[in-house]
Parts: C-alpha cells; structure tokens; sequence
C-alpha cells in the first residue's frame, strides 16, 4: 500500500478506488478506504500533516474511534492511556476491576484505579494474557498468575468445591 501512496499527499488526492483495490481484503473496505481518504485529507487540510496528539483531536478523524485514539496517544506520543479492547472488558470484569461491557465507561473506570505511567502496560500485558490464558471461551484459571484474587477463578473454584 505505501509503495502505491507514500505519503499523506498521495493517500489525500485518491483516487479512493485504488485504496479500495489495496485493502480489498480485510472486511468492510469500502468504508475503510473512505475512512482512510478521508482521514488523510483532514490530516492534510486541518492538522498540517502531523497526527494529533489527543483522544479528543483524534476521535474527529474519521474511522478512529476511542481504542485507536488511545493507541495512538499511549504507544506513539507515550502519554497515558487506556486501551479498552475485548479482552482488557473481559479481564477487567472477572477480576472485579470493572463493571459493564461498555468501553467508554470501562475506560473511565480504569482511569480511576491505574497509575497513569502504568495505564498503557497494563492494558497491553491484558491483551497478551487475553490470548495466552484468560481466553473469552475457556480460560485457564488453574494457570492463572491472578486466580487467587480474581472473583472469577474465586467463584468457578467455589462451584467446583460444591460438586
């Protein structure tokens, strides 16, 4: 893709097709490619070619939502940030460190209790335990470093003691 568009010029003057036909793909590339043409020419026209730096900034561009925006604050411009993916809900939620399925207001939540200079590894290390060992359909609580505090892997031993 970027030996076709090298720079943020060539991705602004299009055509969107031939982004089209690059990202064909990955699922909803339509969108995407409108997104990306889009995105780049609003980089172009209001932000002089630099990403900004903010959750707020970045959420205007289009197709970047708060997970990106976060992304891009905490592993680009290392400020602190909250990445709320489907396995840091999940993890969050078993562990007791968060309510509801909703990433905005488990973000905040999770601004409340993490360390700020430690929001980004935390999340990151959540998605890595996410695949390794908390998976969303069998996860391995007799292997988890958490089992002990974890109200999850507390309530399913409990369960299993019963039996």
């Amino acid at each position: 893709m970027f030996a076709c568009f090298p720079t943020l010029e060539a991705f602004a003057d299009g055509p969107v097709e031939d982004i089209e036909e690059l990202i064909h793909s990955c699922g909803l590339y339509k969108t995407k490619a409108r997104d990306i043409f889009a995105m780049c020419n609003m980089l172009k026209s209001e932000y002089g070619g630099v990403v900004p730096d903010s959750i707020e900034e970045l959420t205007r561009l289009p197709g970047v939502g708060r997970k990106t925006a976060n992304l891009v604050v905490g592993d680009i411009y290392h400020k602190p940030a909250v990445v709320t993916d489907t396995h840091c809900i999940r993890i969050c939620g078993k562990l007791g460190i968060s309510e509801g399925k909703e990433p905005y207001k488990v973000e905040k939540q999770l601004r409340a209790v993490l360390p700020p200079e430690e929001s980004n590894d935390f999340c990151h290390r959540l998605v890595l335990h996410g695949r390794a060992v908390c998976t969303a359909r069998s996860p391995k609580c007799s292997e988890c470093c958490m089992n002990e505090f974890c109200k999850y892997a507390l309530s399913v031993t409990k369960s299993s003691a019963r039996k």
